[in-house]
């Protein structure tokens, strides 16, 4: 697993090596803008106004978000991606900490219209996954929705084949979301195909 100073020399060139996977439809980001689009657009239409985003890297969706008038709340592991983020969105409320074991005590205090954790969460085994999403749906506002967009499949036999088609590229180091394993831990939990490695997940307050 990356360690904080790996994220830190990442942040950098984080976007463009996110954008380029993107555009050659190759994993591990295929699907990423219309991930981070189809966040965007379901959690303004919800009219959500206070936002928290676990694990926000440089702030490429929650700046969207800011920008479109939410209040924004965050955490993340690099010091170096919460300046480039604070940057993109100076009234925004960041922290830098690991979420492994739980967010931050300043931001379990509120409640949050919805929550969003983008390519973030695979650094975690699968019971630190769902230890995490029950701690999350609790801080959600009645009618709030949780948002997991990440590399995830519906079954562990997609998950091997997008392995096979990767090769040498594949990150076993990183724990990927299959919804078939997790369903029965997170009752009410969705998932919709986004790219041949990309999914999101979906639970509700």
């Amino acid at each position: 697993m990356l360690g904080e100073k790996d994220f830190d020399a990442w942040a950098d060139g984080y976007d463009a090596s996110v954008e380029q996977s993107d555009e050659e439809g190759s994993y591990p980001f295929a699907g990423y803008e219309r991930v981070l689009g189809t966040i965007e657009r379901r959690v303004l239409a919800a009219g959500a106004r206070r936002v928290l985003d676990v694990g926000f890297g440089t702030g490429t969706l929650t700046a969207r978000l800011y920008d479109a008038g939410c209040e924004v709340w965050g955490e993340d592991f690099s010091g170096r991606m919460v300046e480039l983020a604070q940057g993109r969105m100076p009234g925004a409320h960041l922290f830098q900490g690991d979420f492994s074991g739980g967010v931050a005590d300043e931001i379990r205090r509120r409640r949050y219209d919805a929550i969003v954790a983008t390519y973030s969460l695979h650094h975690l085994d699968d019971a630190g996954k769902v230890a995490l999403l029950r701690q999350l749906v609790g801080l959600l506002a009645e009618g709030g929705r949780l948002y997991v967009g990440d590399v995830a499949f519906a079954t562990r036999a997609e998950l091997e084949a997008c392995r096979a088609e990767a090769g040498e590229r594949w990150d076993s180091d990183e724990v990927y979301f299959v919804y078939d394993e997790l369903r029965d831990a997170l009752p009410g939990l969705t998932f919709e195909r986004m790219s041949p490695c990309a999914g999101l997940l979906t639970l509700g307050a």
